[in-house]
């Protein structure tokens, strides 16, 4: 079993004030104090995305979505800061239903990011409409009516075009959970179906930050309890640390960030 007392103990002492701003909305869904998303708002440029970098003077596709995960565990996706981000991944859709990077970005983009490439266009469409998909769950969590209903569909429809017939995916693993999310909530259950069915073929070889980050984004689209998250907490409970924290992929720098994710997904 998870340890959460340990987790928590962990974060409170190593976080910096937005990760415990991120614990206690977890904790308590005390939404975070203007001052702390105002720091996170601080970065966001006027056509409503953040850069990839301090010094950036495009918006990123990747850097939005993850500042829409941070502002989502400070108490959901609303208000005016959110409102305007979600205007503009709504925007920088391309017409065949897919978000890639700003070419400008080719010099500095990740693997995951590089403009044009095919395996980075999935993955960056797969986790905008998931994020699209998570603040239209937030508006209306019994989805008796659509918000960004057109781009989600259009996501949707490429995304199912990509999933080859045995549920794999040519695209990083990352892609696959923001995948079904996104296929769930749009009604495409077999093609969720398999890709979780390959997720969960390939939990025992995923590292924490992997199971820990599949399983927070599952529960965050109402996916439900089912088999594939049962089996994540196991595998969270078998690999956390003494001290209550989680590995993170990129280094001891991101650990309170994922032992976040991790109390996120056990919750």
């Amino acid at each position: 079993m998870v340890d959460i007392d340990a987790a928590i103990g962990y974060v409170v002492a190593h976080g910096d004030p937005i990760e415990r701003a991120r614990l206690s909305y977890l904790r308590t869904g005390q939404p975070a104090p203007d001052d702390v998303v105002d720091r996170i708002a601080s970065g966001q440029m006027p056509e409503g995305g953040w850069p990839a970098s301090a010094e950036g003077a495009v918006p990123s596709i990747d850097a939005t979505c993850f500042r829409l995960s941070e502002l989502d565990d400070l108490g959901g996706l609303r208000g005016p800061v959110v409102d305007r981000a979600l205007a503009w991944l709504t925007g920088a859709q391309r017409g065949d239903g897919t978000w890639q990077e700003h070419e400008a970005l080719a010099g500095e983009a990740p693997p995951w990011a590089m403009p044009g490439d095919p395996e980075a266009t999935l993955y960056l469409t797969s986790v905008a409409g998931f994020w699209l998909t998570s603040a239209a769950v937030e508006a209306d969590p019994r989805q008796t009516r659509a918000p960004y209903g057109e781009a989600l569909t259009r996501a949707a429809g490429w995304v199912v075009s990509q999933v080859r017939p045995d549920g794999t995916w040519p695209s990083f693993l990352a892609a696959g959970w923001h995948a079904a999310g996104l296929l769930h909530q749009q009604q495409f259950f077999y093609e969720s179906a398999r890709v979780q069915q390959v997720l969960g073929d390939r939990l025992p070889d995923m590292s924490p930050a992997d199971v820990a980050s599949m399983a927070a984004a599952l529960r965050r689209v109402n996916l439900g309890d089912d088999w594939l998250l049962q089996s994540a907490r196991k595998r969270l409970a078998e690999t956390q640390r003494s001290d209550g924290a989680w590995d993170s992929n990129e280094g001891p720098l991101f650990d309170v960030n994922m032992t976040l994710t991790a109390l996120r997904a056990c919750r």
